[in-house]
């Protein structure tokens, strides 16, 4: 199925609100890796004093506490979110952004807030040491499939987050992890999915240290609507070498480290682009 000549609005939501550690930089890859396959793309920066644009893909970073807080009521109150996914719209949600899009997460005062709900996915404040290093995390079976049939390669990243999640029955999980902390509900499991919906603990930005994961949701956005869930559209193959030079080292930098975690990694390591 040829792509070329189609357009694609991809929305970073609220980089003002939920703009840290670089995930923005995930709107930029999907961008990217559209245009380079000859999609026209907007690329937009939806900003929280202003309308959801409509867009095909939402992209949502990690913020604060309050800013959190702010972005999922801001969300839910004005509902052009849930009434794109519900249209076929895909969603991706990093660390703050993957609570908001759960039903409930807490506040910095441990009250609960409501998300917007479009994941099966309830987030509680932990009691033991923040999750801070490095993640590297295996999809699970549950995971959904490359659209050439393949599965996901190993998931790669950095956490930092307080918050413990738990996937329920109305999602399924994305990974189990090897090194890090993930979701931290006991189950040693990364991250979830249902429908065009994902979410993940992952930052670096995510798309940019897993490229096969940013053509994953690329293949959702450019299948029909009423595809069956997890199903995308095969896309032409890119010159990724030195994307995959910089991934390689990298998992081969935390894999001697073991537990150590970024702090084990030494400056000579670069971060993938």
């Amino acid at each position: 199925m040829s792509v070329r000549g189609r357009r694609l609005t991809i929305a970073v939501v609220y980089p003002d609100l939920l703009g840290t550690y670089g995930d923005g930089g995930n709107g930029v890859i999907l961008a990217r890796r559209a245009a380079w396959r000859g999609i026209d793309v907007d690329l937009v920066q939806a900003l929280s004093d202003r309308p959801l644009p409509t867009a095909d893909l939402y992209s949502i970073g990690g913020g604060e506490d309050g800013p959190q807080a702010r972005a999922a009521t801001t969300l839910l109150e004005e509902g052009t979110l849930a009434a794109r996914v519900a249209e076929g719209a895909v969603v991706l949600g990093v660390c703050a952004g993957f609570q908001v899009i759960g039903t409930t997460f807490p506040d910095s005062a441990d009250r609960i807030q409501q998300g917007v709900g479009l994941l099966d996915l309830t987030t509680a404040k932990g009691t033991g040491k923040r999750a801070v290093g490095e993640l590297v995390a295996t999809p699970t079976p549950q995971a959904p499939r490359m659209a050439t049939g393949g599965h996901l390669p190993r998931l790669t990243g950095f956490e930092n987050h307080a918050g413990v999640s738990v996937v329920g029955p109305g999602a399924h999980t994305l990974a189990r992890v090897e090194r890090g902390v993930g979701n931290g509900g006991g189950d040693g499991t990364e991250g979830a999915w249902s429908g065009r919906v994902l979410g993940t603990y992952l930052h670096g930005p995510v798309l940019a240290r897993n490229t096969a994961l940013a053509d994953l949701l690329l293949g959702w956005v450019l299948a029909p609507s009423d595809a069956p869930e997890g199903t995308g559209v095969p896309l032409e193959p890119l010159d990724d070498h030195e994307e995959l030079a910089l991934r390689a080292e990298r998992l081969e930098a935390v894999d001697r480290a073991g537990g150590r975690g970024w702090r084990g990694l030494g400056r000579r390591v670069r971060v993938a682009r």
